[in-house]
């Protein structure tokens, strides 16, 4: 894209938000301005909501408004977008079931002006059904506000790729990415409904405001070609660039390859080449798409990709290039925990106290040696005192047939040591391959086959620490946090109790360095609110003056979704081969994610394979730009609280 392109590029107003916390507040504040203009004017409001991850922290807000600032939807007519194609109205995926838990059973909403497409109605009347959706939505005079999110096939309710600008209401074949990204929430690609009831592209468009939410690095690529492509059925989204009124909020995640954010010095923004941040990121950029080293890069190649304004303000090339080289340089450490006797100057990490208390956030079981296992190696290899706090349980990422297995060894086991007077132990294996045999695809486990799998996730993580030379019993914390306590992929919000279990451990171990998994892009949302617990905890004990906190530092690393861009990384730790085969085999102790984890995301690969093709692409984005040559890279940022 050349600068004069860049100028044009969005097609739609886009307004950016730091984190979907703000943008969700943010756009509740919007909804419920209308809903109040409306009951002032004595007119309904006719809302069509969305369903999914997106929009529940805007629910939870309309929620407040509601019960806290006094917001009426006596007047209030919803029609949602879509639903699952068959499905039952009580079933744990239901939309319908969705939107009591998140909004209607908390506010004044009338029965009646509620409006779900009915995934039960006969198959041959789904047509008449359809048809009547759009009759209601005319009776009802139109919708004033639509909500929509985005899937990552550009689908806006589940209009999939093909869907037409004209497309109405109907029953539509859900394409294989969409059923891959719900495969979470039905415990298997197996369970997804192949189709659905969506309203149409056309529908949509007659709404007279049209507002789109997207969160998370997942959405980045979708969302630039929705703001900034041509229209075309294939991203059914671009077709909102023909609605008058549409308003498309994002996270700064979700913005990341929007033009303006990834390359702002092409569309004129007025940025301060005085900021160390914005050079490297242009200079990075620069390099990478001429694929050349840093050092090599001319002047003649800064004016023509729009980056003269860097050099009239910062002087020659080669000053430039030296001046990012070094940054870069200065990055890369083989000890993430400070180097004992060196000058720090330029290393990331404080040379003193050495050694130090680390605190390493794993948000599931797996992820401490999957995103960071070669630096958690490295650390503990230094001497230093490294403990490691897993969040969840992970229990609900576990096959039934494990559950099954474990509980099998414990009657076995009964059965061969039992103790005088006490009774074999097979009625558990029978308890629970009774239960889990009778389980419909979805359906929450039992508090004993949640227990069970709770434990194994526990058991291999407890392998992998003493794989890494680590006693769990000191060192291993199961925090259990009870957001997550659900046994369902759907959680509850973030809670008091969360932050407290946050807060007493942070003060019991009173780290000096503390690692969390910084990756927003894990679909089901767990990562988010396990950095959200920690954030919190450190803001109030850092306003409480908790002296040790002066002394800490916080680096956020990110897992087997997303890797931090180059210009970001603040520590670089490189990995040999052996420390990387030392990685893999700690990864290896979580035998029950091994070969297919149960939640695999979009990506097919094991764990292991993603976390090492990362790290290597790292390594190599590295020696491209002209640094050092090493196997692999685990990367960090630090979060300057």
């Amino acid at each position: 894209m050349t600068a004069a392109d860049a100028l044009h590029a969005e097609r739609i107003p886009t307004t950016i938000y730091s984190d979907s916390e703000q943008a969700s507040i943010a756009a509740a504040g919007e909804i419920a301005a209308l809903i109040r203009r409306r009951n002032a004017a004595g007119q309904p409001c006719v809302l069509g909501l969305a369903t999914g991850s997106t929009p529940t922290r805007l629910y939870e807000e309309l929620v407040r408004l509601h019960q806290q600032e006094g917001l009426s939807f006596q007047k209030v007519i919803t029609f949602n977008l879509d639903e699952y194609f068959p499905m039952a109205p009580d079933s744990l995926q239901s939309y319908v079931r969705f939107m009591h838990e998140y909004l209607f059973d908390h506010i004044d909403i009338r029965p009646e002006n509620v409006h779900i497409p009915d995934g039960t109605v006969a198959p041959e009347q789904v047509g008449e059904f359809c048809r009547r959706y759009e009759e209601q939505i005319r009776e009802a005079g139109g919708i004033d506000l639509q909500l929509l999110g985005i899937g990552r096939t550009g689908h806006i309710g589940f209009n999939e790729p093909g869907s037409g600008a004209a497309s109405r209401t109907r029953l539509i074949t859900l394409d294989h990415i969409t059923r891959t990204d719900a495969a979470s929430d039905f415990y298997g690609e197996e369970n997804v409904p192949r189709r659905a009831i969506t309203m149409g592209v056309g529908t949509i468009l007659e709404a007279r405001e049209v507002m789109l939410l997207a969160w998370g690095e997942g959405k980045a690529a979708v969302v630039k070609r929705m703001v900034e492509g041509d229209m075309t059925d294939s991203v059914p989204a671009t077709y909102l660039q023909k609605h008058a009124n549409v308003h498309v909020i994002l996270d700064e995640a979700a913005a990341a390859e929007l033009t303006r954010v990834k390359t702002p010095w092409l569309v004129g923004t007025d940025l301060r080449w005085d900021n160390d941040a914005h050079v490297r990121k242009a200079v990075t950029w620069l390099a990478r798409t001429l694929q050349k080293p840093i050092l090599k890069l001319t002047a003649e190649e800064y004016n023509e990709h729009g980056l003269s304004g860097l050099l009239a303000e910062s002087g020659a090339a080669y000053d430039i290039n030296i001046k990012v080289f070094n940054q870069l340089q200065h990055t890369i450490t083989g000890w993430p925990g400070g180097k004992p006797n060196a000058d720090d100057t330029h290393r990331p990490e404080r040379a003193v106290p050495f050694t130090k208390r680390v605190l390493i956030f794993s948000p599931h079981p797996d992820d401490d040696v999957i995103s960071m296992g070669g630096t958690l190696l490295r650390l503990v290899d230094q001497g230093h005192e490294v403990h490691v706090a897993y969040q969840t349980s992970g229990n609900i990422a576990v096959f039934d047939d494990e559950a099954i297995r474990f509980a099998d060894f414990v009657a076995e086991y009964d059965e061969a040591f039992s103790v005088a007077g006490g009774q074999p132990g097979d009625n558990i294996y029978r308890r629970v391959s009774e239960t889990l045999k009778g389980k419909q695809p979805g359906q929450v486990d039992s508090d004993e086959v949640q227990q069970i799998k709770g434990l194994i996730r526990r058991g291999e993580a407890k392998s992998a620490l003493r794989y890494a030379g680590l006693d769990p019993d000191e060192r291993a914390h199961f925090q259990d946090l009870p957001f997550y306590e659900t046994g369902r992929v759907r959680k509850k919000p973030l809670g008091e109790e969360d932050i407290q279990l946050t807060i007493n451990l942070l003060n019991q171990i009173q780290p000096h360095q503390i690692y969390a998994a910084g990756d927003l892009s894990d679909p089901h949302g767990t990562h988010r609110v396990c950095l959200a617990a920690i954030f919190e905890a450190v803001r109030r004990l850092k306003a409480a003056g908790t002296p040790w906190l002066q002394d800490c530092w916080v680096w956020l690393y990110r897992g087997a979704w997303q890797e931090w861009d180059v210009a970001e990384i603040e520590m670089a730790v490189p990995l040999s081969p052996e420390e990387l085969t030392r990685k893999r085999r700690a990864i290896f102790k979580h035998q029950s994610q091994k070969d297919r984890p149960l939640f695999p995301g979009a990506d097919q690969r094991e764990f292991w394979q993603r976390a090492e093709e990362r790290n290597r692409t790292t390594a190599q984005l590295y020696d491209q730009l002209g640094l050092s040559e090493y196997e692999a890279i685990e990367a960090f940022v630090r979060w300057k609280f």
